[in-house]
Formats: structure tokens, sequence, C-alpha cells
């Protein structure tokens, strides 16, 4: 499908329903690589349990990497969309929230290395040899750790991308403010989660991401059955 501006300013109703769908696929592929394969594999506190896991499960190890970087492939035509869908109401900072989520798909991207290093380092090449078994463990639950820290540091960015989003719909008149509120709360959530992990990791807790999956679920079913409100969409262009 050729992606032309004309027929997305007079028609988004398409556009909205990719976006829609595409961010249903990134919530699920998120959920379940986080929920039903590190969850199930990553034991807190333990290395060589977890390690022991991993090798058993190593197939389903690689599954999670795979849907989390469909999550990210997803997340590319998402924010483009969202851009020409919220650019009416602010040029400026619909791209301000671009690149907010460009800087935050490519740290996520990037910090799949270290999901990919834990499973490395419990591999049987000859290099690993002169570790012993338990500095093998340790390095790969620690590098699962550092994963942890790195999608935190991802989701600072798309906290910010979530107060920009909630601010631009709910100016919009074309989505309901409601939505606007949920994003912007979902923001704030991510921020402080994220700030926490990295200054009093005691308080970072996913009951604070709830209010999250929430926002962003209801986003994306919006644009999936409801789209735009067309007429003022139209108005907003007449008079940008």
């Amino acid at each position: 499908m050729k992606f032309n501006l004309k027929d997305f300013e007079n028609s988004p109703q398409l556009y909205a329903r990719i976006a829609g769908i595409l961010y249903l696929v990134i919530i699920v592929m998120g959920f379940c690589a986080e929920t039903f394969v590190r969850n199930k594999l990553f034991v807190s506190g333990d290395a060589t349990a977890t390690a022991n896991n991993i090798i058993h499960a190593e197939f389903l190890w690689k599954i999670g990497i795979t849907a989390d970087l469909i999550m990210q492939i997803c997340d590319l035509p998402v924010m483009i969309i969202l851009y020409y869908l919220l650019k009416p109401i602010s040029k400026k900072l619909a791209l301000l929230n671009l690149s907010f989520n460009l800087i935050q798909t490519a740290v996520l991207v990037a910090n799949k290395l270290n999901l990919l290093a834990a499973l490395f380092f419990l591999g049987d090449a000859a290099y690993l040899k002169s570790f012993t078994p338990d500095q093998l463990h340790t390095l790969s639950y620690l590098s699962i750790k550092l994963h942890d820290f790195g999608f935190g540091v991802g989701l600072i960015f798309f906290g910010f991308v979530c107060l920009f989003e909630g601010y631009l719909i709910f100016k919009s008149g074309y989505f309901p403010k409601t939505i606007g509120v949920l994003m912007a709360i979902a923001g704030i959530c991510y921020l402080f989660n994220s700030f926490a992990l990295i200054l009093i990791p005691q308080l970072s807790s996913i009951a604070i991401l709830m209010p999250c999956l929430l926002a962003e679920l209801s986003l994306s079913l919006w644009l999936v059955f409801k789209g735009v409100n067309l007429p003022v969409w139209k108005q907003h262009f007449q008079l940008k």
C-alpha cells in the first residue's frame, strides 16, 4: 500500500485502523514476551536456576526475543501514523513526540543484545571454557538484569511520548479527551517507575504500570473501531 499524504488528509480512517491493529500487536507481543517467557524462566536472585531454565528452554528464550523485535518493528509505522494524526494540533509537538518515540525504539532494540548475550554465555563455545559454570551463570544473569535497566531507560523516553500524545489527543477534538487523560497518566507512571528503578529500586513495581496498559489498550481499540471524528479532523486541516 502506497502512502499518500493527500489520501491521509482526506480520509485518515484506514491509517488509524492500521495503527490500532499494529498497536494491539505491540501490546500482545510485549505481554507474551514478558509474561510467558522471561517471567517463566528468570528466577530472581538465583543465577544458576535461571541459567538452567534458559538452557532447557533455549528456543522459548529466542521466541521471547523475536516477539520483542516484532514489537519494535510494528512501533515504527505506528509512530509515523500517529505523527500525521496529531500533526494538525501542533506540528512541532508532534515532531518532538516522534523524536522521543524513535529514541525509545532505538534503545529497546539495542537492549535486546543483552538478552542474546545471556544466551551466549550459556553456550558451549570453546572461548567460554576459561570461565567456570558459576561465572557463566552469573554473567548471563547480569545480562538479563542489565536488560531490565535498559528497558527502564527506554521507557523514560516513552513516558514523555505518552505525555505529549496525551496532551495532543486531549486538545484534538477528534479523539476522546478521556483517552488523552489516560495517556498522560500512563506517561507519569512510566516516568515514575523508570526513575524509581534507577534511583530507588524498591519503589519500582509492575503494579505502577497497570494504568499504562489501560491507556494504551484504550487508544489502540479506539483507533481500530472508531478512528477519528472526520468532521472535526477536516476542520483542523482547513484551519491549519
